[in-house]
């Protein structure tokens, strides 16, 4: 059997609309009430995923789990600008993110990027995400315990001006104004061979990490952006949207080497 848990998230999917309801079911009282009626918890509970269910007044949605996806783009609580999937996927990638990583990033954010995080690095892996702004860190903290990913966090009110704490870690990710000024502090708590990942969206930010990283023990330094378009759907008229997502940041990669090395 393939029901969902009371802990789950799950979306009620609108075949003609495409209209898509994302809730925990544990959440609710009693029902989940939609512009086409009132499903109760108890049919939620009862129903399979992947199979249709009906509201009080006979409108069909089809009932899902709903996906970290689905969740980062039509539920996460935002406070600032997000991390969006299709730079978090390659983010990932880039640093080599595997369960049972220890992996640093700062800042929080609204916690997509560490949603990520998290959801590779598994119940043996940890993220330490140091962020200034307490707003964050609490806003954050609650989208990630939504998606029951709060476990393998731990988060450090304060300024990276003062350095990380952890050595020997597997990656780190940097997403600050002006993260050219925290470079060598961070790669001071890298592991030799192992990657730092930086997000900055504007070229004059990329000049200065890269003038910055030519003066550190860093090899393999690229710089990129992800621009993504989707596509209509209809098979008679296949074309791309009108509108698609262009830049949202660079990115930018750098492998740490021993200082050994002339």
């Amino acid at each position: 059997m393939n029901k969902p848990e009371a802990k789950d998230i799950v979306m009620l999917f609108d075949r003609q609309t495409n209209k898509k309801h994302i809730f925990r079911i544990e959440d609710l009282t009693k029902a989940y009430s939609t512009s086409k009626g009132q499903i109760e918890k108890e049919d939620l509970l009862n129903t399979e995923y992947g199979d249709v269910i009906k509201t009080h007044l006979g409108y069909e949605y089809i009932l899902l789990p709903a996906t970290l996806y689905d969740f980062i783009m039509k539920k996460l609580n935002r406070l600032t600008q997000i991390v969006y999937p299709k730079d978090a996927s390659y983010i990932a990638l880039r640093l080599d993110v595997k369960p049972g990583d220890t992996v640093i990033e700062s800042g929080i954010g609204s916690g997509a990027m560490s949603a990520v995080f998290l959801s590779i690095l598994g119940k043996t892996g940890k993220l330490i995400s140091y962020e200034v702004r307490e707003e964050f860190i609490k806003n954050a903290l609650k989208n990630l315990r939504k998606f029951n990913l709060d476990a393998n966090i731990e988060v450090k009110n304060r300024d990276i001006a003062e350095g990380f704490d952890e050595k020997e870690v597997d990656a780190i990710f940097i997403d600050v104004k002006e993260p050219w000024l925290y470079l060598e502090k961070a790669i001071q708590s890298l592991k030799n061979g192992r990657m730092l990942g930086v997000l900055v969206p504007t070229v004059n930010q990329v000049s200065m990490v890269l003038e910055e990283m030519e003066k550190l023990p860093l090899i393999d330094i690229d710089v990129s952006e992800i621009l993504h378009r989707f596509w209509k759907t209809n098979h008679q008229r296949l074309r791309p949207l009108d509108i698609m997502s262009a830049h949202t940041a660079f990115l930018i990669f750098a492998r740490k080497i021993s200082e050994k090395i002339s």
